[in-house]
Parts: structure tokens; C-alpha cells; sequence
């Protein structure tokens, strides 16, 4: 399935490569400190600055698959990543505008 380039694929990974990215983060980050998911959610929900933040910092793993698909040449799967990772960079600009 990764050896296709195609659209729906390259859409598919660039939505759920930062999902991953953000319980990744959870992992590495606020399990060690015995934070539960639920009071790591509550506090991302709580604390509106961070959240465009954390949407960041999940984008870099699309930034990685984005460079991944491009060297081995599947331009129009890098194209779907591309495409995600647009809209979520308006979702992070639109949320720093409501919430400063």
C-alpha cells in the first residue's frame, strides 16, 4: 500500500500522521510525568494557547513523511500530505487568531 502514489493515500497519511505525532508526544512526554490521556486532553482543552502549539509541533512528523514520499519520487502522494498539512496550517492560524 505505501508503494502506491496516489491522492487518497497521500490524504490519508498527512491527516493521521500528526494523530500519531500527538499520542506520540503524550508518550514521550507526559506518561513519564503519570499524567493520564484524559488529564492531558483536559489540560490541552483548558489552556487554549497550546493547542495551536501542539498542532505544530504533530505537523513536524508530516514534514518528515512529506520529505520521505518526495525522495523516493511519489509526487502526487507527497502532494495529498502537502495538500492536509496546508489545512491544518489554517486551522493553526485561525485558532491563534480566535484564542491569541
Amino acid at each position: 500500500m505505501l508503494k502506491r502514489d496516489n491522492l487518497p493515500l497521500g490524504i490519508v497519511l498527512g491527516m493521521f500522521t500528526p494523530v500519531f505525532a500527538f499520542f506520540l508526544y503524550y508518550l514521550l512526554i507526559f506518561m513519564p510525568k503519570h499524567v493520564s490521556l484524559d488529564e492531558f486532553i483536559t489540560l490541552i482543552l483548558g489552556n487554549r494557547q497550546m493547542l495551536p502549539k501542539l498542532i505544530s509541533i504533530c505537523l513536524l512528523l508530516n514534514g518528515l513523511v512529506f520529505y520521505f514520499y518526495t525522495r523516493s519520487r511519489k509526487d502526487v502522494t507527497a502532494k495529498g500530505i502537502f495538500l492536509v498539512t496546508m489545512l491544518y496550517a489554517i486551522t493553526i492560524i485561525f485558532l491563534k487568531l480566535l484564542h491569541g
